[in-house]
């Protein structure tokens, strides 16, 4: 009988993965990755014929869920490094710890929501600008449009023709507008700035309490800092690994990619965290815990 190619994907099993809410693009670029063209037209007739819905609500917040969590894992990892390498105590590791953990997560969650509010601020500002300007001067918002379309390759009596009847619906124009003469998508009235803020918050404090774990277990394990560091060291490696193949949902990379470099990020820091606390430790010829 005929082999299959183990990386065409079958007609079953882009069906099969059109069975969740985002199934219709995901068996999509299922079928590109492997260049499946039958499967690509499944997926598209799914598309075509079922409820497309790219992402939940939910959807919304895992990019800042990623991100703060990664930032959260590496910078607490990152100071519990610089403690050990500056052969400081297991009390002064969790006081550090949990206090950077805090002020960061806190830093890193407002100023989330405010590159957010800002964002959402600033397209709807937009989005009214260019709602006047086409209700009075529907001429000039046209002409822009049909302008942009030319330099795209298109004649001036086929962008026309296009223009005008986008035109006629006025809505869709007005976001259409708004994605090719600003760059900008559409605000959405569901957007919430300050819940990507809390997300990012509690994510940050989440994720970043994982290299504190070994510690805070230590008076119930009896285990040895050095073996606490261990423990840090292995859990910290793990979930960097994880949240850095989810990120490669983000940046379009391979999960392995994604993965291992965010290893070696975070493996750098801690390094570089590690080294500069030894070395200056070590020049002041040690350092001194108070009492």
């Amino acid at each position: 009988g005929l082999v299959r190619d183990p990386k065409r994907a079958t007609m079953a099993e882009i069906r099969n993965r059109s069975n969740g809410a985002s199934r219709d693009l995901n068996a999509a670029r299922a079928a590109y990755d492997v260049g499946d063209i039958d499967a690509s037209r499944v997926a598209h007739e799914a598309k075509i014929h079922g409820d497309e819905h790219h992402a939940g609500d939910a959807g919304k917040y895992v990019k800042s869920l990623v991100f703060g969590g990664l930032d959260g894992i590496i910078t607490t990892f990152a100071v519990v490094a610089a403690s050990v390498g500056g052969s400081l105590s297991s009390d002064v590791i969790l006081l550090m710890g949990f206090a950077n953990l805090i002020a960061d997560g806190l830093s890193m969650g407002f100023g989330d929501y405010l590159s957010s509010q800002a964002e959402v601020d600033y397209t709807k500002a937009e989005h009214r600008r260019e709602k006047w300007e086409l209700e009075n001067y529907p001429e000039g918002e046209k002409r822009e449009m049909v302008e942009l379309y030319m330099k795209r390759g298109m004649t001036e009596e086929d962008a026309v023709a296009v223009i005008d009847v986008m035109a006629k619906y006025k809505n869709f124009f007005l976001d259409i507008m708004m994605v090719e003469e600003l760059g900008l998508m559409p605000p959405d009235e569901d957007d919430s700035p300050w819940k990507n803020g809390l997300v990012t918050f509690a994510s940050f404090v989440f994720f970043g309490f994982i290299p504190l774990l070994s510690y805070v277990l230590s008076s119930a394990t009896g285990a040895s800092d050095s073996i606490n560091f261990v423990v840090a060291c292995i859990l910290t490696g793990v979930t960097m690994f994880l949240l850095g193949a989810a990120k490669a949902k983000f940046t379009n990379q391979s999960m392995l990619r994604s993965a291992l470099l965010m290893l070696l990020n975070g493996g750098m820091a801690a390094v570089a965290a590690y080294l500069v606390s030894w070395g200056i430790a070590s020049a002041m010829g040690g350092v001194k815990e108070t009492a």
